[in-house]
């Protein structure tokens, strides 16, 4: 009998994890573009909310991507170009470049990780690197268009810095991931200790 693959999740995450971060990017930033202003909108009052902020940089146009990165309004949004909550972010240009060849990086090596069959068969592992893949291409995506990620969600309430759905889809990605190495890890430990007893199951009984 065949072993069920969990592939089809895998790529289900990506696909959706992807499109739900950039379709919010762009809803949320054309939303609340105010004339290039910037606004927000409280989702919980006093804890969390969608906050949208762009920069006095006016596209110039005639470039690949200038329709995609306009789509909101004339004045680009203000970026994070740097690694998840700012990390590097000083550096601009530099640590935009760096992030993006490590998310090409990361990307390629998921991609080849999930074509694995032991992988194939482990559903958690699955939903982990769905979730990491998709955050990754998500991210990847606005620092080749935008040179840098836009962030519009802010839990103010405790001064969290400003992320986004891909983000949110790489610390889940992750949290799973370690979940599951957990779990495995112990699993194999218990075999290996069963496997290792000096009397048959048994005979053990029987003591």
């Amino acid at each position: 009998m065949a072993e069920r693959s969990y592939r089809g999740l895998f790529w289900s995450l990506v696909f959706f994890g992807t499109i739900l971060d950039q379709s919010t990017k762009y809803i949320v930033f054309r939303w609340l573009y105010n004339d290039g202003a910037g606004d927000e909108y409280p989702l919980i009052p006093g804890v969390f909310k969608l906050l949208t902020q762009f920069s006095a940089n006016r596209e110039p146009g005639g470039e690949a991507f200038s329709a995609l990165r306009t789509w909101s309004g004339e004045l680009l949004p203000k970026v994070n170009h740097g690694a998840l909550f700012g990390l590097g972010g000083a550096y601009i240009t530099l640590a935009n470049t760096i992030f993006a060849m490590v998310s090409i990086v990361a990307a390629l090596a998921i991609a080849y990780w999930s074509t694995r069959p032991a992988t194939a068969r482990d559903r958690f592992l699955c939903i982990a690197l769905g979730l990491i893949m998709a955050g990754t291409l998500g991210n990847l995506y606005d620092r080749l268009v935008f040179n840098g990620v836009r962030d519009f969600l802010y839990f103010h309430w405790i001064e969290w810095p400003v992320f986004n759905i891909a983000d949110c889809c790489l610390v889940c990605g992750a949290c799973v991931l370690l979940a599951q190495a957990f779990l495995t890890t112990s699993a194999a430990t218990a075999s290996q200790d069963a496997s290792e007893s000096p009397l048959p199951a048994e005979m053990a009984k029987a003591q």
